[in-house]
């Protein structure tokens, strides 16, 4: 294969987001620690983490299957009779294991990422919308 997952194929929820999670059982765990289990997983392998681009093509496959979960359960979309269900929750556990991968890949601290991203919205939203 081409990189930790394989040739291009999305880690199944057993091999990726499960396994790291299963050795660490905390509930409630800051974005960096979720990126330094990432971390733990990836550098297992001799490949290590792919180049980004590689890494967003795995990005929007994972959000690929979790559009497809959303169109089948509130769209127009009708599953066929052979097609197993969904997981809403796996499916974004995947794309938090993807981002936390290119996050890692390129060095980026998501837990601070999130902060400036919180304090923008809070400033400049802050009158976007009715409040309840």
């Amino acid at each position: 294969g081409r990189g930790v997952w394989g040739e291009f194929r999305p880690p199944s929820p057993e091999s990726s987001v499960r396994a790291i999670f299963k050795i660490h059982r905390r509930q409630n765990m800051s974005l960096k620690e979720i990126q330094k289990q990432t971390d733990e997983w990836i550098s297992q392998y001799k490949s290590g983490y792919w180049k980004p681009h590689e890494i967003l093509a795995q990005l929007a496959e994972e959000v690929g299957e979790l559009a497809r979960e959303i169109n089948h359960g509130w769209g127009q979309k009708i599953k066929k009779p052979d097609e197993k269900d969904g997981n809403l929750g796996e499916e974004l556990g995947d794309i938090i294991f993807v981002v936390s991968a290119l996050a890692n890949s390129l060095n980026i601290d998501l837990d601070e990422m999130w902060k400036r991203v919180r304090d923008k919205h809070l400033i400049r939203d802050k009158d976007r919308y009715e409040r309840k």
